[in-house]
């Protein structure tokens, strides 16, 4: 059974830090794109990050570039979300998504077929 699982979310006061973690399993093929989306309420879901396992390569957007950092711990079948300085407007759930390929284009949701239930991150003023 495939299994995408979030964790690390919380409530955290504004400039302080979060490590989110995302744990993937039950695959039959070795997933080569895991990103990290996020969804505020109102809006609509938008990536965040997403490293390319093959080769490690980490993309962000531009709203976090620089206080945000991706990782992979291969002998753990995880990926990791550093964020620091957080801001309240990086308030939202936030979503784990596997995908056998990486695509350039990688901020499109369509490239991930299993995502994760979510992990609420709060950041207060």
């Amino acid at each position: 059974e495939v299994q995408v699982v979030e964790s690390g979310g919380g409530l955290v006061q504004a400039g302080g830090s979060l490590n989110l973690s995302c744990t993937a399993s039950g695959f039959t093929f070795r997933a080569n794109a895991i990103g990290w989306f996020r969804q505020a309420p109102g809006k609509e879901r938008e990536a965040v990050s997403c490293i390319r396992r093959n080769d490690g390569s980490a993309y962000y957007a531009d709203s976090v570039k620089g206080r945000f950092a991706i990782s992979s711990d291969s002998a753990k079948n995880a990926v990791h979300l550093q964020m620091n300085s957080l801001k309240p407007e990086d308030t939202a759930v936030y979503y784990c998504a596997v995908g056998q390929y990486f695509f350039t284009s990688w901020s499109n949701v369509r490239w991930y077929a299993y995502w994760g239930q979510g992990t609420q991150v709060t950041v207060s003023s």
